[in-house]
């Protein structure tokens, strides 16, 4: 597990056999403040998309397409999460997309089991050269519906997924093998922690049940080489990524330009 920007070759290979690898304390508390405290200013119901799981649940969604200069750019061009995620796709990134997942208190649904690149295949890249950031913005844990994988599902490759309500599901009978073979592992998280995943990891989440709300910023970044050959979704599309050295989120709070 990592606990500072550079990464050592056990790190890459503790990701390249699992599938993910878990970031403690990425970012430090008051960068984590400004991001919740920003994300609790503007997204607010006219701003957000809402996506519901099989039992009514509903989650809260709010997508970008770009990373441009404010908190949520920012942490998305952060040097800390770029440099790590081309050391893991071992070339070049772009950013593909930057989402908040905002799961509220007794209210927030679940995800089902699936691969990003379940979909992502299906806009247009060829290569699985692809990875997403979660960045823990409040607790994650059991209770209130954090993150689940199968470890070392990535390796199985991609699988066909359906369109199933609003959510894009892997095919339940692969699911159910891989389920019986490989360890199901709960992403546990303090705000600040950071994961990062390969595209082909199956994950899910459960409903928030709990009083305890979780909100989670998601950057994801496809390899340069690997940019779409179509364009089929406005968002996911080669822009080029200007990185931001470490220091620019605390610049920006002190400069009250949030």
């Amino acid at each position: 597990m990592m606990k500072h920007k550079n990464m050592s070759e056990n790190q890459e290979h503790e990701y390249g056999a699992k599938g993910y690898l878990i970031v403690h304390s990425l970012f430090a508390a008051d960068e984590i403040d400004l991001l919740r405290t920003v994300a609790e200013r503007e997204l607010n119901e006219q701003s957000v998309m809402v996506k519901g799981d099989f039992e009514g649940g509903k989650t809260s969604l709010k997508l970008w397409d770009h990373a441009g200069d404010d908190v949520f750019g920012l942490f998305a061009r952060d040097e800390r999460v770029v440099n790590a995620a081309e050391r893991l796709l071992a070339q070049e990134v772009y950013l593909y997309s930057a989402k908040m997942i905002m799961k509220n208190a007794r209210a927030g649904g679940a995800w089902e089991w699936h691969q990003d690149y379940g979909y992502w295949y299906n806009y247009g890249c060829l290569y699985p050269w692809m990875l997403s950031c979660i960045i823990a913005v409040d607790r994650a844990t059991r209770e209130n519906g954090c993150l689940q994988v199968l470890e070392g599902s990535h390796q199985i490759g991609r699988v066909e997924h359906s369109r199933i309500n609003e959510q894009t599901v892997a095919d339940a009978e692969r699911v159910e093998i891989a389920r019986q073979q490989l360890p199901l592992v709960y992403l546990e998280l303090e705000p600040g922690d950071a994961v990062y995943f390969d595209c082909n990891l199956l994950h899910r989440s459960d409903a928030n049940r709990s009083p305890d709300r979780r909100w989670s910023y998601i950057c994801s970044y496809n390899a340069v080489k690997n940019q779409p050959y179509k364009r089929v979704r406005d968002y996911g599309n080669y822009e080029p990524l200007s990185k931001t050295p470490s220091c620019a989120i605390r610049e920006l709070a002190v400069g009250g330009m949030r």
